[in-house]
């Protein structure tokens, strides 16, 4: 159920020692990790191997990627960032070179793409957002996820329920989105709903505040956002992974292993922790203690775990 990121861009990085110790759901290889091509596949053939020396299941192995200047892979495509992406068949024919590139490497998964709807005075998320049409990103997420699924990468639409319309990006700070249940569904969860059309095998969760549960918690801790609204009204069935916990509109008001229970116990199913590793096993720890001690109950645990491994057998991870 975590996903870690790392420090070190060789074999020697201490990731690969706690992989041996813990069965993690997956590691994030970001730009820092990176040094080229060869490299990043003799660590994400290590993850691999270690996976299979110990036992484990093998854990994702993930990467940020989403077009030019945006991606943590800089010599690897895709090579434009949505922004500047001329259509929808642009899209599509550059995710399927991502795809084919990166699986070729070892890498399984994306944290994107970015499916968020922008304003037309522009968008805190910049070159991320593919237009300000909900009509043309919903036609970009269903062309990018279908192009993605058929190269076999899994990916996780990001930002869950939309984050194109912040004050500013949830990198820099705690932010806000002002725009009502009705009014996202009529702009912002149009692109999801395509993306789930299209078989999207899971969603990154937005940590902006919303009125839908009256600003009070991010969307990724806040089950009005995970469960009412992406389970029970969108009808999704993947894995709702958080944005980074390390970020400053979690870390302005939550110590992270407080926010990774609070997003457990919201529906979210994976949470992911950028670094560094102290935090990362402080969750870990708070999240077994609160399964032992009631507060997360055990069907809770088994609904993301079975979500993760459906996830994992159906893009070849687990035989």
């Amino acid at each position: 159920m975590f996903v870690f990121g790392f420090e070190g861009s060789d074999l020697t990085a201490e990731i690969f020692g706690r992989l041996r110790r813990l069965d993690l759901g997956g590691i994030v290889l970001a730009g820092a990790n990176y040094v080229d091509s060869t490299g990043l596949a003799q660590m994400a053939g290590e993850a691999a191997v270690i996976a299979r020396d110990e036992g484990h299941v093998p854990p994702w192995v993930l990467t940020i990627q989403e077009g030019g200047d945006l991606n943590s892979f800089p010599d690897l495509p895709p090579s434009t960032a949505p922004a500047d992406l001329a259509s929808v068949g642009e899209a599509r024919a550059q995710a399927a070179d991502a795809a084919r590139t990166l699986r070729g490497l070892g890498v399984t998964g994306l944290l994107g793409p970015a499916v968020d709807v922008g304003l037309e005075t522009g968008s805190a998320l910049g070159a991320r957002v593919f237009s300000d049409d909900p009509e043309q990103v919903a036609r970009f997420a269903g062309a990018s996820v279908r192009a993605y699924r058929k190269g076999r990468l899994f990916t996780s639409a990001a930002h869950f329920p939309g984050l194109g319309a912040a004050d500013q990006s949830t990198e820099e700070g705690p932010a806000s989105v002002g725009l009502g249940p009705d009014e996202l569904r009529e702009r912002d969860l149009l692109p999801f709903v395509a993306a789930v059309k299209a078989g999207v095998p899971a969603v990154v969760l937005s940590h902006a505040l919303y009125p839908i549960n009256d600003f009070t918690a991010p969307a990724s801790l806040s089950r009005e956002v995970v469960t009412d609204l992406l389970r029970d009204e969108l009808g999704f069935e993947g894995a709702a992974i958080t944005d980074d916990l390390a970020d400053p509109a979690i870390t302005t008001s939550y110590s992270i292993p407080d926010a990774a229970i609070a997003a457990l116990r919201a529906g979210a199913d994976m949470v992911f922790i950028s670094g560094p590793a102290g935090d990362q096993q402080a969750a870990y720890a708070a999240m077994l203690g609160a399964v032992r001690s009631g507060e997360i109950p055990r069907s809770r645990l088994d609904e993301a775990v079975e979500r993760i491994l459906v996830a994992k057998e159906r893009y070849g991870l687990i035989p």
